[in-house]
């Protein structure tokens, strides 16, 4: 990949998906596999006006040898140091940048119950932060090739041309490909919003979700102080506006908590901490699942919605056309950042209380009386399909049609 276009590409991800303030501290967690573009956006960084930029590489090889050899116990236990980055983490509120490289298959051998207790036990010590962390600063998602992921998306050719094919569907994915990328962007974000802004003029207080060429039925209530997102985001503290995930084609919201009903088949396989699970649906009953089946990793899934309390109820509902960029390019990613932005998508867990307007107004406290869902986890799966059609409710009890045959109504 020629340096110019991923330099455009790091320029991209410091610019516009964080827009690092000056003087602020900026953490990026980063693959191994690719040192070189690593530096390239500690520089990009640096030249933005960032104060600081601490890089911390990741292993999926190595986290899989630690859950392969250590005890339980071990891999509960969060270590004071562990701790007090976290801390300053909450205190100190960098922009945060994570690189997504993961091999869709690279944790499928390890004992997924051992790993769902020790993610349990940490949540607990590090809930306090994570919830300090939320909202303040600017964050981003991108991706760069791993080989074992590039194999995956591309098999049956040499290793060399999988990472060159990789790299040219993320960037062409990511609208990281032309001459300026930034400004692509700004467009995009704008046209975004706008379709967010007929959203939220509507007042809906119910989603209505039917696909016969899948089997789903479902609904699920809406939050009525709650907004339809997408494209940049405010962040509390710095008051900047940033784009969380590159790319992004949806419309979000957080829905009421408690309030989803029916049945939702997955058009997709889910990618879950190196798990792939597949050929999935879910059952809804007052709120929450109350039946899983999957024809691979069913167990996965069982775990994965078992984690806590509001790991069953849902905390994201988010609209994508069947037309999107990224589901015709006709590659299937196996990885959640940019297969959740080629179809509507739903999520189990935690709900977003970004999506409130004045969010910062408002305390934990007030969220959950809202009905925004808590958990450890937040995990999208997508359930779009060319024949979904989706009804909104109005406040008033009026009939909208928001999608008609997987696209949106109104165009």
């Amino acid at each position: 990949m020629e340096e110019n276009i991923l330099r455009n590409y790091a320029r991209l991800i410091v610019r516009s998906g964080i827009n690092v303030v000056p003087g602020q501290e900026v953490s990026i967690a980063a693959p191994v596999e690719q040192p070189d573009f690593a530096e390239m956006l500690t520089e990009e960084c640096y030249l933005a006006g960032a104060g600081e930029v601490r890089v911390d590489w990741v292993s999926q090889n190595v986290s899989r040898l630690h859950y392969k050899y250590r005890s339980l116990e071990s891999l509960s236990h969060v270590k004071k140091w562990e701790e007090e980055k976290y801390k300053h983490t909450a205190e100190a509120r960098p922009a945060r940048i994570h690189l997504s490289a993961e091999d869709p298959d690279g944790m499928k051998d390890i004992d997924q119950a051992k790993y769902a207790k020790a993610q349990q036990a940490r949540y607990t010590v590090l809930k306090p932060y994570r919830q300090a962390m939320e909202n303040g600063a600017q964050w981003c998602v991108a991706a760069v090739p791993g080989l074992k992921w590039a194999r995956k998306v591309f098999p049956g050719v040499s290793d060399g041309e999988a990472m060159e094919r990789l790299w040219q569907a993320i960037l062409h994915c990511a609208r990281a490909d032309g001459p300026d990328p930034v400004a692509d962007w700004e467009a995009h974000s704008a046209n975004v919003h706008r379709r967010c802004d007929w959203l939220n003029s509507l007042q809906l207080r119910r989603l209505i979700y039917k696909s016969e060429s899948t089997g789903t039925d479902f609904s699920v209530g809406l939050i009525p102080d709650m907004l339809f997102c997408g494209g940049s985001e405010r962040a509390a503290v710095q008051g900047v506006e940033y784009n969380p995930n590159i790319p992004s084609e949806e419309a979000f919201t957080t829905p009421m908590r408690g309030q989803a009903e029916g049945i939702v088949y997955a058009t997709m396989p889910l990618s879950y901490q190196g798990v792939l699970i597949e050929d999935f649906s879910l059952r809804f009953e007052n709120g929450r699942v109350a039946e899983v089946h999957a024809g691979k990793n069913e167990e996965a899934l069982r775990l994965m919605v078992g984690m806590d309390e509001g790991s069953a109820m849902l905390g994201e509902c988010a609209l994508v056309p069947w037309q999107s960029p990224i589901r015709e390019s006709g590659i299937l990613f196996y990885n959640t950042l940019f297969d959740e932005n080629a179809a509507c998508h739903l999520a189990l867990g935690r709900g977003y209380s970004s999506c409130m307007k004045d969010f910062e107004k408002y305390s934990r406290e007030d969220f959950a009386a809202l009905g925004v869902n808590e958990s450890m986890i937040h995990v999208d799966f997508m359930i779009g399909a060319a024949d979904l059609n989706i009804t909104g409710i109005t406040a008033g009890g009026e009939e909208v049609p928001i999608f008609r045959d997987g696209g949106w109504a109104a165009d």
